[in-house]
Order: structure tokens, then C-alpha cells, then sequence
């Protein structure tokens, strides 16, 4: 009757409930998003402790009755007084299997929580859902009681979608965690806030039950803890709709999907964060920028497209900025950290995946003006003068380097603030300094400090005869001497010796500039030595429009395919990135690296999975199905393991194609 699921949950040690489940259900209030995809998220409207009182009168008091909270806001005690008389039982009881609220003398204060529910996509206009969740820790119950406002703007309980989270001690450290919801049958199930009862029983109960045993505790902070999400989903949806044709006429090579789609986030997080700077503020004038190793372009002409005034400066120029029009304001130059790279008018400095100018922005900012603000996306790990080394173990690479970055902000004298981001990147988290730690008469006490910061960054051999006191001492300028020289004339007196910024040109060293005569003798080496690696493994099966085994060869490790090769050829793979494993899974037609180990590939596997299917269709519409010949039907001693129709790749030279060109617009609309 009313049950959606149940589960039992072991508490081994006893220490993780209740508390856990407290925690669980925290989750799920403030991020539902993390298990519901069609949200993006949840905004808390208000919430604060409300009390069951014995006549059913429900007065909203200072939350806890400790002090420490503020007082319930007015709203959310007229809301309650509200909801309660609209129950279904009387007198405000929840109907069964609900379980009841603590009554007087049993602990009859509720922790009461209003929440705005963020769908993906929302059509713009459209009221968002509303929920009031109640929860009573006395009993162990958490209540969902869904609103909808009528015509004169007050809010009723939907009532066929109220449901109620419950936590029952068993004994020892046996518990269980059940959902039930007192009309089944009537249950509107809406896809996006509201999805089936049965999502609640198996996904949200199954969620629940692990975050509510789990003792580890994330080392990132929450996504978008520095901005209203009601505000941030309404910006993202404008501005996905208003550049999502950016995707079809991308003309670089990286995928267009996710540096379009990543950058309309990233704006939008800006625009949000200038608002609230400027609504806090008392500002009305929208604020200035520089993104310093801007890429691409694409932020850069979002934020001046939204009427920021900015530029965007890089060592290398795109071939996408020449379309973005006269509005769009990008520089090519180089950015050697020094007195002729400061930006006393500009109100922000960005750095977006920055690379070798991440940990310097801080630094740029501080010494620009006391205004000077900062916004950075670390990705890349680099130090001051170079590639970031490790100084810990205990935490991953990537905390430890975004602990370093935020080192440098507080030594700037930033109060520095870290939220996570919401694109899509494993690379998420992000770094804020707007507010200073140390008045302005303070700022030549701070300079020192940064001089003196840097200095025991630098590595050994350069650390010596550093005079601290001035950032612009001679061992400077003797920097920006062993600059090229089309870079020294503008660097002026620069802060790092040996600092070395990016290359005009771009090398690439991912083994696709290799020389095709080497790639092809280090594959045909690689897969003659796993052919006849003893035991052969033999698949039997249709190959070349016959029926027989087909020798698949042995797998080997990475570590044992590199000692048959010669010095010379890893020598040359050193250089590449990746080295010998980026060449062959470059070469995926012939083999397959997983796990550290390497496969001759077998294409009926592929095509059971569903996979060759996909790359059929992926191939097809790029043009270039049968334009290569296939390595197989050449090279291995059974030939293809597929029949002429089922292959990519071309069994002769009578079956090749030309590969067609697909033409993408050119221009912008």
C-alpha cells in the first residue's frame, strides 16, 4: 500500500547513521541534478525550523531555538501555516502509510525547506516546480509535499505527487530506508521533476542507501556554490539557444560540442557573478575584461556580445576569429609576466585553461590595481617557470595543484574563493579573487611578499642573488634578454627568469606528423610480434568469405611490445606524446589498447557490440567509408576477418573511393 521500495542498510561500526542519512537526503535537496538528468538543478528558497503545535497552530521560530540561525523568513512561516491546513488527514496529520509527525512532547519542531526544482531546457516563461520538504528528525522521516500556485498566486499541495523518505532502526546495525507516497494510483509523472514512482524506488532508494553509509567526503567544493542556479539555468538556456549554431560552422579541429557548449557555461558563469558583483555593489556599469591566453575566441566574443567591454590576447591566432566580426576584440601577442603586461583600467582578468599563465593571472591582478579582479579555470599544470612538480602524495595531482593555485591568490592578497563548475571537463573546478585581504596603504608590504613567493618557486640554479626587495631587479631584465627577440622588445623588465612562454606554432606531437613509412613499419612490428606470440589465440568464424580460424594473435603488455623494439624507434616515440601507445591506438583499424595492453583487433567483436555499426554510420557521413585500404586483407597472414560488404576499409584497389570533401559554412549568420 503506498510503498515504493525498500532496502536494508548495514551500519558497519555504527558510526555513519543516522547522520548519513541526514546527509544523503541533503544531496537530494540541494542537488538532485547529480541522479535526476533532466534537472539542472535545485535552488533553495528558504528554510529554517518550524513548530507542530498542539492546537494546529504552526508559528515559525528562530531556527533550532539556538540563536545561531536566523529567524525563519516570513514567507516560509505563512507558507507552512498554509500548507498544513491543506493536508489530506485532518488536523494537518499526513495521511498513511505517511508516517506522522512527532507530536508535542516527542520533539515537535520541524526542519522545514523550500526548493525551487531547475529542469534542463525549460521553455522560457514556464513556472518551474516548487516542493516543501519537512523533515523530523525525531522519527526519521523526510516529507515532500509538491506546490502548485493558482491564479491568485497562493500555493496548494499537489497532492497525488507528495512522498516521504523514511529511516527505521532495526537493531544493532541493521537499518532500512524505504519511500512511500500515499496515492500510487494517482501519481502525475511529469518525465523531468517528477519521474515515475518506480525511479523513486529503485534509483533514488538505491542512491540514498549508499551516499547514507559512505564515509568519504568530496575534496571539490559543490558545483556553482558561488552563484544562484535559479539564475545561472535561465542565462545558460538564453545563450545555448542563441549560439548553438556556433557547432556547425566551427572550423577548427577540436570538437565543436564541447568547446562551444563549454564556453556558453563558462560565460555564463561570468555574467552571473558580474551581476551579483554589481548588484552588491551598486553598480551599473557592466564590467571590463582581458582573458589572457584566450584560444579560441569564443568567451571573448560571448562576454562582448552581452555587453562587457574586453579583449582576449594569445600567442597564436585561430582560424575562427576571423569570424566573429568587428565586435569581437582579439589580440596575437605574446604575454611574458612584467611591468608592460599590467591592466590598471580592466576590472577582471580571466584565465581559461591558461596553461603556463595560470598561477602568473593572480599575480597580473594584484599588480594592476587595487580593483583588479580574477577568474581562473586551471587546467594544465604549470608552475611560474615551467611544468608544476609534485611536492605531496597524499593528494591527487590535480588537488594539489589547485591548492597551489589558490596559494598564490591569498599570497597576492586575495580572499580567494573555489567553486566547481558545471561543463563538460574533468577539469571543473575554478578559482575567484575579488575582495582584497589588506587595505590599499598595505600594497607595497604585499608586492614584497609576492616578489619573495616567487622567488622560492623558482628552480635551484636561478633562486640565487635575488634581491627580494623589487620586483624589477636586474636578474629581471637579464630575463627578458634570453627571450627571442621579436619577444624581449615588448616584454620590458619581466618577473621570472627562464620563463617560457608558448610557441607561436603549434607542434604537434601526437605521432600524426610522423613519417607514414615509420608508422607503418612500427605497426606492421608490433602486429607480427603479437601474431606470433606462442599461444596463438584462434577464433573461429567467417574471414575473407570463408569459413576457418582466424588467428588473433596473443595480447601483450605495452611494457613488452616497447623491449622488441628497437632504440632507435623509441627514441623517436619519446619525443611524441603518448609515445608508443597514443601511435597505436592512433592505428585503432589494427589494434585495440586496453588496460594497458595491447590487442590485435577483431572487427566481428566490434560489429556484434553494435560498435562497427556506429563507426559505419560515423564514416559514411564524413565521406570516407572504403577510402583506405583495409590493413587485414593486406597484412595479416587470414585476411580480414570480415567479407568485402561488412568491412570500412577497402579489400583491394578496385574497391577504393575518394574521399569526399564535406564543405561547413564559412561565415556566421
Amino acid at each position: 500500500m503506498g510503498l515504493a521500495g525498500i532496502a536494508a542498510v548495514r551500519d558497519g561500526g555504527g558510526a555513519a547513521l543516522p547522520h548519513g542519512f541526514w546527509a544523503a537526503v541533503r544531496v537530494w535537496l540541494e542537488k538532485p541534478q547529480v541522479l535526476n538528468r533532466r534537472l539542472c538543478g535545485a535552488a533553495i528558497e528558504a528554510e529554517g525550523t518550524v513548530m507542530l503545535g498542539e492546537d494546529g497552530e504552526a508559528p515559525a521560530v528562530p531556527g533550532g531555538g539556538s540563536g545561531e540561525e536566523p529567524a525563519v523568513p516570513a514567507e516560509l512561516g505563512w507558507l507552512w501555516r498554509e500548507v498544513r491546513g491543506q493536508l489530506p488527514a485532518r488536523d494537518g496529520r499526513l495521511p498513511p502509510p505517511l508516517a506522522p509527525w512527532s507530536g508535542p512532547g516527542h520533539g515537535s519542531e520541524l526542519r522545514a525547506v523550500l526548493r525551487t526544482l531547475l529542469p534542463r531546457g525549460r521553455p522560457l516563461g514556464s513556472p518551474p516546480a516548487k516542493e516543501l520538504s519537512v523533515q523530523d528528525a525525531s522519527n526519521g522521516t523526510v516529507t515532500f509535499l509538491p506546490l502548485e500556485e493558482n491564479s491568485e498566486g497562493k500555493y496548494q499541495i499537489k497532492k497525488c505527487n507528495i512522498y516521504q523518505i523514511q529511516l527505521k532502526h532495526i537493531k544493532d546495525e541493521e537499518w532500512s530506508i524505504s519511500i512511500v507516497a500515499p496515492f500510487p494510483e494517482d501519481w502525475l509523472a511529469d518525465g523531468i521533476a517528477y519521474p515515475k514512482l518506480a525511479w523513486l524506488g529503485n534509483k533514488l532508494l538505491s542512491k540514498l542507501v549508499k551516499w547514507s553509509v559512505e564515509q568519504k567526503s568530496s575534496e571539490f567544493k559543490s558545483t556553482l556554490s558561488l552563484i544562484p542556479v535559479a539564475k545561472y539555468s535561465q542565462v545558460y538556456q538564453e545563450l545555448k539557444e542563441k549560439y548553438r549554431d556556433m557547432v556547425k560552422v566551427w572550423p577548427e579541429v577540436t570538437d565543436p560540442e564541447k568547446f562551444v557548449y563549454e564556453d556558453v557555461a563558462i560565460a555564463t558563469y561570468l555574467l552571473v557573478l558580474w551581476e551579483e558583483e554589481r548588484k552588491e555593489k551598486g553598480l551599473t556599469k557592466k564590467q571590463s575584461f582581458v582573458d589572457l591566453g584566450c584560444g579560441n575566441g569564443l568567451l571573448v566574443h560571448i562576454l562582448n556580445n552581452e555587453g562587457h567591454p574586453g579583449r582576449g590576447i594569445d600567442v597564436r591566432r585561430r582560424k575562427i576569429w576571423d569570424m566573429y566580426g568587428a565586435g569581437t576584440h582579439l589580440e596575437e601577442s605574446t604575454i611574458v609576466p612584467g611591468d608592460t603586461h599590467l591592466f590598471p583600467e580592466t576590472d577582471w582578468l580571466i584565465g581559461n585553461h591558461s596553461d603556463e599563465l595560470t598561477p602568473w593571472i593572480p599575480v597580473i591582478a594584484a599588480r594592476s590595481s587595487y580593483s583588479c579582479c580574477y577568474f581562473v579555470l586551471p587546467c594544465c599544470f604549470f608552475d611560474f617557470h615551467g611544468k608544476y612538480s609534485r611536492r605531496q602524495s597524499r593528494k591527487t595531482q590535480y588537488r594539489e595543484y589547485l591548492d597551489f593555485v589558490a596559494q598564490v591568490g591569498a599570497v597576492c592578497g586575495f580572499q580567494v574563493e573555489e567553486d566547481c563548475l558545471r561543463i563538460p571537463s574533468t577539469k571543473r573546478v575554478s578559482f575567484v579573487g575579488k575582495t582584497r585581504t589588506y587595505p590599499p596603504p598595505e600594497h607595497a608590504v604585499v608586492d614584497k611578499q609576492i616578489t619573495q613567493y616567487i622567488n622560492t618557486r623558482q628552480p635551484p640554479d636561478r633562486r640565487a642573488g635575488v634581491n627580494c626587495s623589487d620586483h624589477s631587479d636586474a636578474l629581471c631584465k637579464e630575463a627578458a634578454s634570453e627571450l627571442p627577440e621579436d619577444q624581449a622588445e615588448s616584454a620590458g623588465t619581466v618577473w621570472m627568469p627562464g620563463f617560457q612562454p608558448r610557441e607561436k606554432v603549434e607542434q604537434v606531437r601526437n605521432c600524426a606528423s610522423l613519417p607514414r613509412d615509420f608508422v607503418d613499419d612500427v605497426v606492421l612490428s608490433v602486429a607480427k610480434l603479437l601474431l606470433n606470440a606462442a599461444p596463438q589465440n584462434s577464433s573461429s568464424g567467417v574471414h575473407g568469405g570463408s569459413t576457418g580460424s582466424w588467428n588473433q594473435g596473443e595480447s601483450l603488455s605495452l611494457k613488452e611490445v616497447a623491449e622488441h623494439l628497437t632504440k632507435e624507434t623509441l627514441k623517436r616515440l619519446k619525443n611524441e606524446y603518448g609515445g608508443l601507445q597514443t601511435l597505436l591506438k592512433n592505428n585503432h583499424q589494427v589494434f585495440k589498447v586496453l588496460d594497458g595492453r595491447v590487442h590485435i583487433r577483431d572487427w566481428r567483436k566490434e560489429k556484434a557490440a553494435g560498435r562497427a555499426q556506429h563507426e559505419v554510420k560515423r564514416r559514411r557521413s564524413a565521406g570516407a567509408l572504403k577510402t583506405r585500404l583495409c590493413w587485414f586483407f593486406v597484412h595479416h597472414p587470414d585476411g580480414c576477418s570480415l567479407p568485402s560488404e561488412s568491412c570500412l576499409y577497402a579489400h583491394g584497389a578496385e574497391e577504393l573511393r575518394q574521399p569526399q570533401v564535406i564543405k561547413k559554412k564559412q561565415h556566421l549568420q
